[in-house]
Protein backbone atom coordinates (compact mmCIF):
# COMPACT_ATOMS: atom_id res chain seq x y z
CA UNK A 1 0.00 0.00 0.00
CA UNK A 2 1.49 3.68 -0.64
CA UNK A 3 0.93 6.12 1.77
CA UNK A 4 2.00 9.95 0.32
CA UNK A 5 2.49 12.67 2.90
CA UNK A 6 0.71 15.26 0.98
CA UNK A 7 0.03 16.75 -2.13
CA UNK A 8 3.16 16.56 -3.98
CA UNK A 9 3.79 12.68 -2.56
CA UNK A 10 0.39 11.94 -4.13
CA UNK A 11 0.84 13.59 -7.20
CA UNK A 12 4.11 11.74 -8.08
CA UNK A 13 3.04 8.50 -7.16
CA UNK A 14 -0.12 9.38 -9.70
CA UNK A 15 1.65 10.47 -12.18
CA UNK A 16 4.31 7.08 -12.00
CA UNK A 17 1.36 5.37 -12.42
CA UNK A 18 -0.17 7.33 -15.40
CA UNK A 19 3.53 7.16 -17.34
CA UNK A 20 3.38 2.54 -16.25
CA UNK A 21 -0.13 2.06 -17.12
CA UNK A 22 -1.11 1.05 -13.25
CA UNK A 23 -4.73 0.96 -11.68
CA UNK A 24 -4.55 2.70 -8.33
CA UNK A 25 -7.24 2.94 -5.75
CA UNK A 26 -7.85 5.65 -3.33
CA UNK A 27 -8.55 4.90 -0.01
CA UNK A 28 -9.55 6.79 3.50
CA UNK A 29 -10.36 4.75 6.60
CA UNK A 30 -11.76 1.80 4.40
CA UNK A 31 -14.81 1.62 5.62
CA UNK A 32 -15.97 1.37 2.08
CA UNK A 33 -14.18 -1.01 0.68
CA UNK A 34 -16.37 -3.79 -0.34
CA UNK A 35 -18.70 -1.25 -2.81
CA UNK A 36 -18.34 -1.89 -5.71
CA UNK A 37 -17.14 -5.11 -7.64
CA UNK A 38 -14.26 -6.87 -6.82
CA UNK A 39 -10.87 -5.71 -8.32
CA UNK A 40 -7.26 -5.53 -8.19
CA UNK A 41 -5.62 -2.45 -8.12
CA UNK A 42 -2.78 -0.81 -5.92
CA UNK A 43 -4.03 0.79 -3.20
CA UNK A 44 -3.01 4.16 -1.93
CA UNK A 45 -3.84 5.41 1.02
CA UNK A 46 -4.72 8.72 2.16
CA UNK A 47 -4.95 8.34 5.42
CA UNK A 48 -1.86 9.82 6.06
CA UNK A 49 -3.04 13.41 5.36
CA UNK A 50 -4.43 14.97 8.38
CA UNK A 51 -4.81 17.47 10.00
CA UNK A 52 -6.86 21.12 10.15
CA UNK A 53 -5.53 23.64 7.79
CA UNK A 54 -7.63 26.62 8.49
CA UNK A 55 -10.56 26.85 10.80
CA UNK A 56 -12.13 30.11 11.26
CA UNK A 57 -15.87 30.14 13.19
CA UNK A 58 -16.84 33.42 12.68
CA UNK A 59 -16.97 32.76 9.17
CA UNK A 60 -18.47 29.34 9.21
CA UNK A 61 -15.50 27.92 6.83
CA UNK A 62 -13.38 24.70 7.40
CA UNK A 63 -10.43 23.64 5.30
CA UNK A 64 -9.15 20.00 6.36
CA UNK A 65 -6.81 17.31 4.96
CA UNK A 66 -8.65 14.58 3.47
CA UNK A 67 -7.85 11.73 5.48
CA UNK A 68 -8.69 13.39 8.74
CA UNK A 69 -11.45 11.14 10.65
CA UNK A 70 -14.60 12.32 10.21
CA UNK A 71 -15.39 11.76 13.66
CA UNK A 72 -12.82 14.50 14.19
CA UNK A 73 -13.97 17.42 12.24
CA UNK A 74 -17.23 16.60 14.01
CA UNK A 75 -15.83 16.73 17.37
CA UNK A 76 -13.57 19.98 16.18
CA UNK A 77 -16.61 21.90 14.89
CA UNK A 78 -18.88 20.82 17.69
CA UNK A 79 -17.09 22.37 20.65
CA UNK A 80 -17.45 25.52 18.45
CA UNK A 81 -20.92 25.27 18.69
CA UNK A 82 -21.00 24.29 15.09
CA UNK A 83 -22.02 21.29 12.84
CA UNK A 84 -21.67 19.85 9.46
CA UNK A 85 -24.86 20.70 8.05
CA UNK A 86 -25.17 17.22 5.67
CA UNK A 87 -25.12 14.92 8.51
CA UNK A 88 -22.86 12.55 7.31
CA UNK A 89 -22.16 9.61 9.04
CA UNK A 90 -19.92 6.60 8.77
CA UNK A 91 -18.46 3.83 10.61
CA UNK A 92 -15.56 3.82 12.87
CA UNK A 93 -12.20 4.92 10.75
CA UNK A 94 -14.46 6.71 8.26
CA UNK A 95 -12.73 10.08 6.59
CA UNK A 96 -13.69 13.49 5.69
CA UNK A 97 -12.57 13.11 2.42
CA UNK A 98 -13.97 9.73 1.81
CA UNK A 99 -17.46 10.65 3.39
CA UNK A 100 -17.50 13.99 0.36
CA UNK A 101 -16.07 11.26 -2.21
CA UNK A 102 -19.09 9.02 -1.35
CA UNK A 103 -21.51 11.62 -1.19
CA UNK A 104 -23.10 10.85 2.45
CA UNK A 105 -25.62 12.69 3.83
CA UNK A 106 -27.90 11.99 6.60
CA UNK A 107 -31.58 12.65 7.18
CA UNK A 108 -31.06 16.52 7.46
CA UNK A 109 -30.53 16.26 3.54
CA UNK A 110 -33.78 16.79 2.67
CA UNK A 111 -34.29 20.54 4.04
CA UNK A 112 -30.30 21.26 4.71
CA UNK A 113 -28.81 19.47 0.96
CA UNK A 114 -26.89 17.28 0.37
CA UNK A 115 -22.77 16.92 0.65
CA UNK A 116 -22.16 18.86 -2.70
CA UNK A 117 -24.22 21.81 -1.67
CA UNK A 118 -21.18 22.01 1.64
CA UNK A 119 -18.13 21.42 -0.04
CA UNK A 120 -17.03 25.07 -1.43
CA UNK A 121 -13.00 24.29 -2.37
CA UNK A 122 -10.76 21.69 -2.44
CA UNK A 123 -7.17 20.41 -3.62
CA UNK A 124 -6.68 17.48 -5.71
CA UNK A 125 -4.27 15.56 -8.02
CA UNK A 126 -5.61 14.50 -11.33
CA UNK A 127 -4.84 10.89 -12.99
CA UNK A 128 -2.40 13.17 -15.09
CA UNK A 129 -0.58 13.62 -11.69
CA UNK A 130 -1.52 17.30 -11.51
CA UNK A 131 -2.13 19.03 -8.42
CA UNK A 132 -5.50 21.55 -9.18
CA UNK A 133 -7.55 23.38 -7.05
CA UNK A 134 -10.56 24.71 -7.34
CA UNK A 135 -13.85 26.37 -5.85
CA UNK A 136 -12.99 28.54 -2.26
CA UNK A 137 -9.92 29.88 -1.52
CA UNK A 138 -8.41 29.27 -5.30
CA UNK A 139 -4.95 29.85 -6.15
CA UNK A 140 -4.99 28.28 -9.53
CA UNK A 141 -7.99 27.35 -10.66
CA UNK A 142 -9.64 25.18 -13.13
CA UNK A 143 -12.37 26.60 -15.51
CA UNK A 144 -15.13 25.18 -17.36
CA UNK A 145 -16.31 22.76 -14.62
CA UNK A 146 -18.08 22.51 -11.02
CA UNK A 147 -15.50 20.75 -9.85
CA UNK A 148 -16.77 20.67 -5.96
CA UNK A 149 -20.14 19.72 -6.94
CA UNK A 150 -18.46 17.06 -9.57
CA UNK A 151 -16.12 15.21 -7.22
CA UNK A 152 -18.59 15.11 -4.11
CA UNK A 153 -20.09 11.40 -4.82
CA UNK A 154 -17.21 10.76 -7.21
CA UNK A 155 -15.88 8.15 -5.71
CA UNK A 156 -12.66 9.06 -6.43
CA UNK A 157 -12.93 8.48 -10.37
CA UNK A 158 -12.01 12.00 -11.12
CA UNK A 159 -9.25 12.72 -8.75
CA UNK A 160 -7.56 12.21 -5.35
CA UNK A 161 -9.03 14.80 -2.91
CA UNK A 162 -5.91 15.64 -0.64
CA UNK A 163 -7.69 18.93 0.94
CA UNK A 164 -11.24 20.23 0.89
CA UNK A 165 -13.16 23.32 2.00
CA UNK A 166 -16.70 22.59 4.01
CA UNK A 167 -19.25 24.92 4.72
CA UNK A 168 -20.00 24.48 8.47
CA UNK A 169 -23.43 25.99 10.32
CA UNK A 170 -24.62 26.94 14.01
CA UNK A 171 -25.87 23.72 15.96
CA UNK A 172 -29.57 24.38 16.61
CA UNK A 173 -30.24 25.60 20.45
CA UNK A 174 -32.67 22.80 20.58
CA UNK A 175 -33.86 19.31 19.06
CA UNK A 176 -36.88 17.22 19.36
CA UNK A 177 -38.02 14.64 17.86
CA UNK A 178 -42.22 14.08 17.70
CA UNK A 179 -42.84 10.61 17.20
CA UNK A 180 -46.31 8.73 16.02
CA UNK A 181 -46.95 4.77 16.07
CA UNK A 182 -48.89 2.36 14.26
CA UNK A 183 -48.63 3.84 10.64
CA UNK A 184 -48.87 1.79 7.09
CA UNK A 185 -46.37 2.68 5.07
CA UNK A 186 -48.89 4.90 3.21
CA UNK A 187 -50.37 6.56 6.39
CA UNK A 188 -46.41 7.40 7.28
CA UNK A 189 -45.80 8.86 4.08
CA UNK A 190 -48.37 11.19 3.71
CA UNK A 191 -48.30 11.91 7.67
CA UNK A 192 -44.41 12.95 7.08
CA UNK A 193 -45.30 14.91 3.17
CA UNK A 194 -48.23 16.80 5.39
CA UNK A 195 -45.34 18.37 7.90
CA UNK A 196 -42.60 18.63 5.33
CA UNK A 197 -45.35 20.60 3.28
CA UNK A 198 -46.55 22.45 6.43
CA UNK A 199 -44.94 25.81 8.28
CA UNK A 200 -43.90 24.19 11.12
CA UNK A 201 -40.34 23.55 9.19
CA UNK A 202 -39.76 20.25 9.96
CA UNK A 203 -36.60 19.43 9.15
CA UNK A 204 -35.97 15.85 8.97
CA UNK A 205 -38.48 13.02 8.89
CA UNK A 206 -38.50 9.51 8.73
CA UNK A 207 -39.98 6.43 9.04
CA UNK A 208 -39.63 2.92 10.25
CA UNK A 209 -41.12 -0.49 9.45
CA UNK A 210 -42.94 -1.29 13.01
CA UNK A 211 -44.87 2.14 11.97
CA UNK A 212 -43.29 4.95 14.05
CA UNK A 213 -42.50 8.12 12.18
CA UNK A 214 -40.00 10.41 13.41
CA UNK A 215 -40.48 14.43 12.90
CA UNK A 216 -37.23 16.43 13.91
CA UNK A 217 -38.13 19.81 14.76
CA UNK A 218 -35.00 22.40 15.56
CA UNK A 219 -33.95 25.79 16.35
CA UNK A 220 -34.32 28.34 19.19
CA UNK A 221 -36.23 27.72 22.01
CA UNK A 222 -39.23 29.19 21.60
CA UNK A 223 -39.81 28.65 17.90
CA UNK A 224 -39.16 24.99 18.77
CA UNK A 225 -42.19 25.02 21.74
CA UNK A 226 -44.44 26.97 19.17
CA UNK A 227 -43.69 24.72 16.08
CA UNK A 228 -44.20 21.02 18.47
CA UNK A 229 -47.03 22.89 20.15
CA UNK A 230 -48.59 23.29 16.22
CA UNK A 231 -47.75 20.11 14.50
CA UNK A 232 -50.49 17.50 16.06
CA UNK A 233 -53.03 20.14 15.17
CA UNK A 234 -51.72 20.25 11.42
CA UNK A 235 -51.61 16.10 11.32
CA UNK A 236 -55.02 15.46 13.32
CA UNK A 237 -56.00 13.75 10.37
CA UNK A 238 -52.80 11.33 9.79
CA UNK A 239 -51.85 10.10 13.27
CA UNK A 240 -51.25 11.80 16.99
CA UNK A 241 -47.39 12.99 17.89
CA UNK A 242 -45.42 12.91 21.22
CA UNK A 243 -42.30 13.63 22.21
CA UNK A 244 -39.74 11.12 21.82
CA UNK A 245 -36.80 11.57 24.26
CA UNK A 246 -34.43 9.16 23.34
CA UNK A 247 -34.87 9.30 19.80
CA UNK A 248 -31.01 8.99 18.31
CA UNK A 249 -31.27 5.14 17.56
CA UNK A 250 -34.19 5.50 15.83
CA UNK A 251 -32.59 8.25 13.49
CA UNK A 252 -29.18 6.57 12.99
CA UNK A 253 -31.53 3.40 11.97
CA UNK A 254 -33.59 5.90 9.63
CA UNK A 255 -30.38 7.03 8.09
CA UNK A 256 -28.10 4.10 7.38
CA UNK A 257 -30.65 1.38 7.74
CA UNK A 258 -28.46 -0.37 10.68
CA UNK A 259 -30.10 -3.12 12.35
CA UNK A 260 -32.07 -4.32 9.36
CA UNK A 261 -31.44 -7.80 8.35
CA UNK A 262 -30.28 -9.19 5.41
CA UNK A 263 -27.27 -10.53 3.62
CA UNK A 264 -28.23 -7.79 0.69
CA UNK A 265 -28.60 -4.13 1.54
CA UNK A 266 -29.98 -1.57 -1.29
CA UNK A 267 -30.28 1.97 -1.10
CA UNK A 268 -33.22 3.05 -2.83
CA UNK A 269 -33.86 7.10 -4.48
CA UNK A 270 -37.71 7.62 -5.59
CA UNK A 271 -40.23 10.16 -6.12
CA UNK A 272 -41.20 10.05 -1.67
CA UNK A 273 -45.16 9.43 -3.25
CA UNK A 274 -43.56 6.38 -4.45
CA UNK A 275 -42.05 4.64 -1.76
CA UNK A 276 -44.94 2.51 -0.44
CA UNK A 277 -45.38 1.19 -3.60
CA UNK A 278 -42.05 0.06 -3.48
CA UNK A 279 -42.09 -1.44 0.08
CA UNK A 280 -45.54 -3.01 -0.53
CA UNK A 281 -43.72 -5.13 -3.67
CA UNK A 282 -40.76 -5.84 -1.89
CA UNK A 283 -39.69 -9.39 -1.44
CA UNK A 284 -41.01 -12.00 1.50
CA UNK A 285 -38.92 -11.19 4.54
CA UNK A 286 -37.43 -7.47 3.02
CA UNK A 287 -36.53 -4.89 5.70
CA UNK A 288 -37.50 -1.70 5.39
CA UNK A 289 -36.61 2.01 6.33
CA UNK A 290 -37.26 5.32 4.69
CA UNK A 291 -35.81 8.57 5.42
CA UNK A 292 -35.98 11.91 3.32
CA UNK A 293 -39.92 12.23 3.91
CA UNK A 294 -39.84 8.84 1.66
CA UNK A 295 -37.02 9.91 -0.87
CA UNK A 296 -34.63 7.62 0.39
CA UNK A 297 -35.55 3.86 1.45
CA UNK A 298 -33.27 1.57 2.86
CA UNK A 299 -34.25 -2.17 1.84
CA UNK A 300 -31.95 -5.51 3.02
CA UNK A 301 -32.89 -9.25 2.04
CA UNK A 302 -31.75 -12.40 1.46
CA UNK A 303 -31.87 -12.43 -2.64
CA UNK A 304 -29.22 -12.02 -4.90
CA UNK A 305 -31.07 -10.58 -7.40
CA UNK A 306 -31.95 -7.10 -8.76
CA UNK A 307 -35.97 -7.68 -8.31
CA UNK A 308 -35.45 -4.58 -6.58
CA UNK A 309 -33.67 -2.25 -8.48
CA UNK A 310 -36.16 -3.14 -10.70
CA UNK A 311 -38.75 -2.23 -8.87
CA UNK A 312 -37.39 0.84 -7.72
CA UNK A 313 -36.83 1.46 -11.66
CA UNK A 314 -40.38 1.06 -12.02
CA UNK A 315 -41.28 3.58 -10.09
CA UNK A 316 -39.30 6.12 -11.48
CA UNK A 317 -36.69 5.72 -8.83
CA UNK A 318 -32.64 3.93 -8.54
CA UNK A 319 -31.11 1.37 -6.30
CA UNK A 320 -27.92 1.36 -5.16
CA UNK A 321 -26.23 -2.07 -4.33
CA UNK A 322 -24.69 -0.86 -1.27
CA UNK A 323 -23.69 -4.40 0.43
CA UNK A 324 -23.13 -7.79 -0.69
CA UNK A 325 -21.92 -11.03 -0.91
CA UNK A 326 -18.75 -10.89 -3.25
CA UNK A 327 -20.44 -12.73 -5.96
CA UNK A 328 -23.09 -10.92 -5.85
CA UNK A 329 -21.31 -7.53 -6.37
CA UNK A 330 -18.83 -9.43 -8.94
CA UNK A 331 -22.52 -9.86 -11.43
CA UNK A 332 -24.51 -7.01 -10.25
CA UNK A 333 -23.09 -3.19 -10.55
CA UNK A 334 -23.22 -0.94 -7.88
CA UNK A 335 -24.71 1.99 -9.19
CA UNK A 336 -28.04 2.05 -10.91
CA UNK A 337 -27.84 1.55 -14.81
CA UNK A 338 -27.77 5.03 -16.41
CA UNK A 339 -29.06 6.01 -20.41
CA UNK A 340 -25.67 5.44 -22.37
CA UNK A 341 -25.98 9.52 -23.38
CA UNK A 342 -25.49 10.14 -19.87
CA UNK A 343 -22.90 7.20 -18.87
CA UNK A 344 -20.82 9.08 -22.47
CA UNK A 345 -20.99 12.26 -20.47
CA UNK A 346 -19.30 10.50 -17.35
CA UNK A 347 -16.72 9.03 -19.65
CA UNK A 348 -15.99 12.36 -21.41
CA UNK A 349 -15.88 14.16 -17.76
CA UNK A 350 -13.50 11.22 -16.28
CA UNK A 351 -11.21 11.12 -18.94
CA UNK A 352 -10.72 14.90 -19.49
CA UNK A 353 -8.51 14.38 -15.70
CA UNK A 354 -7.93 10.76 -15.91
CA UNK A 355 -6.77 9.99 -19.85
CA UNK A 356 -4.68 6.92 -19.08
CA UNK A 357 -7.54 5.32 -16.62
CA UNK A 358 -5.52 5.31 -13.46
CA UNK A 359 -8.95 5.67 -11.18
CA UNK A 360 -10.41 2.70 -13.59
CA UNK A 361 -9.57 -0.16 -11.14
CA UNK A 362 -13.00 -2.31 -12.13
CA UNK A 363 -14.83 -1.51 -9.37
CA UNK A 364 -17.21 -0.08 -11.39
CA UNK A 365 -17.52 -1.83 -14.59
CA UNK A 366 -19.75 0.35 -16.50
CA UNK A 367 -17.05 2.79 -16.19
CA UNK A 368 -14.85 0.91 -18.65
CA UNK A 369 -17.51 0.02 -21.17
CA UNK A 370 -18.48 3.40 -21.58
CA UNK A 371 -15.19 4.54 -21.96
CA UNK A 372 -14.72 1.65 -24.54
CA UNK A 373 -17.47 2.89 -26.25
CA UNK A 374 -15.68 6.29 -26.53
CA UNK A 375 -12.52 4.60 -27.78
Amino acid sequence: MLEPRDAADLAEIVADAASSGRKLELRGGGTKADFGAPREAELVSLAGLTGVVDYDPAELVLTVRAGTLLSEVQALVAAEGQMLAFEPWGEPGATIGGTIAAGVAGSRRVTAGSARDHLLGLMAVSGRGEVFVAGAKVVKNVTGYDLPKLMAGSWGRIGAMAELTVKVLPVPREVVTLAARGLSPEAAHAAMACALGSNAEVSAAAALSDGTVLLRVAGFAPSVAARCAALPGLLAGHCGLARLEDAAPLWQQAMTGEGLKGAVRWDVHLPPRAAPALIAALPAGAEWAMDWGGGRVWVCCDAEDDAVRQLAAGLGGEARLVAAPEAMRARVPAFHPRAQGVMALEARVRRAFDPAGVFVTGRFPEDADADAVLA
